[in-house]
């Protein structure tokens, strides 16, 4: 069935007369991502030329998407604008609150009696405002959504980094924080820079153990963890067409772990497939009568020197397998170079577990490429080393690949199948074959492996990598295994070799599933009472947040000054604290919990100005809190790197944080301190980073001043009276600045509501 086909219709209609518009106003062909972003403006047709990277502007997405861990943000924040109704079409979905830990039944019972208070409440709240609703155990929500709502050429916005997912539909889909979901949500236009692009052309084709991960494993590799920010990166070439559509979906997903804007594929053959295969023929119906506009124009691909900012190319046909790792995702080798790099690095060559799965892995195709790999096991009487964890993405996955066989191949093996979510890859992950902060040695098909992420012990060194490699590595239990060219020695004594891995792209018999999971709203929700008790644990009320006066931003204390990476995890942990994220208060409580301290290298352990001692950050910043004074964050390049999350901005305000001071943003991040009225800073000069001391006092000079284009000047006055002055560069445009004198950006659409 396809969702919102009016809906869809009316963008396909009217993107032609958008596209050529954008087209003549340019003066040149356009890339694919440029005729999305022109046929979404929110004045309709194009009226400018827009400048990369500099023009903030104003979109109309066609839809929304959410996970359960940050709805109850969003929604929370929604409830307060005064709506009856969401302006899009916009979807919920649980994926993110169910621990693994037993397997699939037992863990998903488990989650809905310990979570009930949470799903029941998203579920209220997206009955009573017309928002689609997907249940615990319907699957990951970004699977999901490729199945169910991705379409070619549109744009959707999602609570979830990993909405970038739906680029290997055609779209140009971008993972923000909630507030950004609430405007659209409330009918307000969405407000993005106008990208950079970045053009990967991909040529030949995949072959052997070379799997699509291996492209955006390489990738990250090319450009780091911050080179796509700020940036649309575009796949094209003969190699992108040989592509399924599952695959450019992974290649994108973790585009977001290259800081990019979002990433994706030109509308294709794979992609037409996909469609039909998943019950949406009108859709690809309709996206065939426009064909064209749905892909770049010849002449780009043709010549993409002349039309990206940044063209990198790979051939497929020489790609090897790749794991990247460990603590960071764009460590990347290939998988016949780990062993001596692992030695090298004390990195321990046993894995434990090998974990397929999460939203970026956990296709029907991935699947059928891992029990390949499983199967050729239980023939060649190979036992496999480590512990195997799966989880399908979606119910419709789990059903048909359960209806085909393969999930008794991985249970014939020993593997515990987990529920359709997220599990492990964010935490939700109950891990008992450790003894403390045992140190170990993991690998996974997820997208992020930073140091804590799985299980919450910063010593399990995590590779990522693709299913059908992790697979094959978890049997053999090494590392270092490299099946393209080593053996291995079966349960018979015999040295055997694995064969290369073979997937189907679609199931032969079709997708089937008995319950997916969804839950359509009523028409009218107005009579729907939506109650959150003032004693919960788990849910909270929202009071809007005062603006920060000028006044308070003298005699601001340094909280915390963090060193080297500090990504929303450690600003912000998942794992166990995902049951607090509808309770600002109680979430606050891990507030910078996991960022190193850069004057003891101790985590959690900073100094409070007011009695010379050192505790938690939590804990020291309420002390502020509670005698009226304003704190300061210091932090190194990529700050707020990793998920969408923006927890990791609204408790620092919550607590009492004016301004984050660093030498370079994650692009979520950024935006979404700018949300929620703090000031989000970069040093002008990087140098300056080093001129903080533990006991320092901020005055900022020039606040009153506060304009787009204008630096601000911050006095650093240190203990011994000494002072230095720095210059903090900013982003901040006229309608942003708005949003931090009236305290954040919803204030500012009750406002106008009012």
């Amino acid at each position: 069935m396809a969702f919102d086909i009016d809906m869809i219709k009316n963008t396909y209609a009217q993107m032609a007369q958008k596209v050529d518009a954008a087209k003549a106003l340019t003066g040149k062909p356009l890339t694919l991502a440029e005729k999305i972003l022109y046929a979404h403006l929110w004045d309709e047709m194009p009226s400018q030329p827009f400048v990369r990277g500099k023009d903030y502007v104003d979109f109309a997405p066609d839809r929304i998407a959410c996970q359960d861990a940050t709805a109850q943000m969003a929604l929370l924040q929604f409830m307060q604008a005064g709506k009856q109704k969401v302006a899009v079409p916009t979807t919920v979905h649980c994926d993110h609150l169910i621990q693994a830990k037993q397997g699939a039944a037992a863990d998903l019972k488990r989650a809905n009696e310990t979570s009930s208070e949470v799903f029941d409440f998203l579920e209220s709240v997206s009955n009573k405002y017309g928002i689609g609703f997907w249940k615990p155990g319907a699957g990951i929500i970004h699977q999901v959504v490729l199945e169910n709502y991705a379409f070619p050429g549109g744009m959707m916005i999602g609570t979830d980094s990993h909405t970038v997912n739906a680029g290997g539909l055609g779209m140009v889909a971008v993972g923000v924080g909630g507030a950004d979901a609430v405007d659209v949500m409330a009918g307000m236009p969405w407000e993005l820079k106008f990208p950079k692009l970045i053009g990967v052309k991909l040529t030949g084709e995949l072959n052997g153990w070379t799997a699509s991960k291996d492209v955006i494993l390489k990738v990250a590799g090319i450009l780091t963890v911050k080179g796509g920010t700020g940036a649309i990166v575009e796949y094209f070439g003969p190699g992108a067409t040989n592509l399924s559509c599952t695959g450019k979906g992974t290649i994108c997903n973790m585009g977001a772990e290259i800081g990019a804007t979002t990433s994706t594929f030109g509308y294709d053959d794979a992609m037409e497939r996909f469609l039909r295969a998943t019950d949406r023929e009108e859709i690809a119906d309709e996206a065939n009568k426009i064909r064209e506009y749905l892909t770049g124009d010849p002449e780009v691909y043709a010549n993409p020197e002349q039309y990206f900012d940044q063209v990198i190319e790979i051939n497929l046909s020489e790609l090897r397998p790749h794991l990247n790792g460990p603590f960071t995702p764009d460590l990347a080798t290939p998988v016949g170079e780990l062993g001596p790099k692992a030695k090298e690095n004390d990195w321990p060559l046993n894995v434990m577990w090998g974990l397929i799965g999460s939203c970026t892995n956990s296709s029907y195709e991935d699947l059928t490429r891992a029990a390949s790999i499983a199967q050729q096991a239980i023939d060649k009487k190979l036992k496999p080393k480590s512990d195997f964890g799966i989880n399908p993405g979606s119910e419709q996955i789990r059903f048909t690949a359960e209806r085909d066989g393969l999930l008794s191949v991985f249970e014939n093996l020993g593997a515990t199948i987990f529920t359709n979510a997220c599990g492990p890859c964010i935490g939700q992950w109950d891990r008992s074959d450790l003894l403390g902060e045992e140190k170990n040695t993991i690998v996974h098909s997820f997208n992020r492996n930073f140091s804590k992420r799985a299980d919450g012990n910063p010593n399990t060194h995590a590779f990522v990598g693709s299913p059908e490699m992790v697979a094959a590595i978890a049997i053999s239990g090494r590392l270092d295994f490299d099946p393209v060219n080593d053996t291995l020695i079966n349960e018979d004594g015999v040295e055997v070799k694995l064969d290369e891995p073979k997937g189907l792209e679609l199931p032969p018999q079709g997708f089937d599933v008995e319950d997916a999971g969804y839950l359509e709203p009523v028409e009218d929700g107005s009579g729907i009472n939506v109650v959150v008790s003032p004693t919960s644990e788990r849910l909270q009320l929202l009071t809007p947040f005062e603006p920060i006066q000028d006044s308070e931003l003298q005699g601001v204390k340094l909280l915390i000054k963090a060193f080297g990476k500090c990504t929303t995890d450690h600003i912000s942990m998942a794992g166990p604290w995902l049951r607090y994220r509808g309770h600002l208060d109680n979430i606050a409580n891990n507030t910078l919990i996991g960022a190193v301290n850069a004057y003891n290298k101790k985590t959690n352990f900073v100094k409070n100005q007011l009695d010379g001692e050192y505790g938690g950050v939590p804990d020291t910043q309420r002390a502020y809190k509670a005698k009226g004074i304003r704190t300061i964050v210091v932090g190194d390049h990529n700050y707020g790197e990793g998920s969408s999350r923006e927890h990791a901005a609204m408790q620092p305000r919550h607590l009492g944080v004016a301004a984050v001071l660093v030498k370079s943003f994650a692009r979520i991040h950024e935006t979404n301190l700018k949300k929620q009225g703090m000031l989000g800073l970069t040093f002008a000069n990087e140098a300056d980073y080093d001129l903080i001391q533990e006991d320092d006092t901020f005055n900022f000079v020039d606040i009153a001043d506060f304009a787009p284009g204008k630096p601000l000047t911050i006095e650093v006055v240190h203990a011994d009276g000494s002072k230095d002055t720095i210059m903090a560069n900013h982003t901040y445009n006229a309608a942003q600045i708005e949003w931090y004198r009236e305290g954040s950006a919803l204030n500012l659409i009750k406002k106008q509501n009012a």
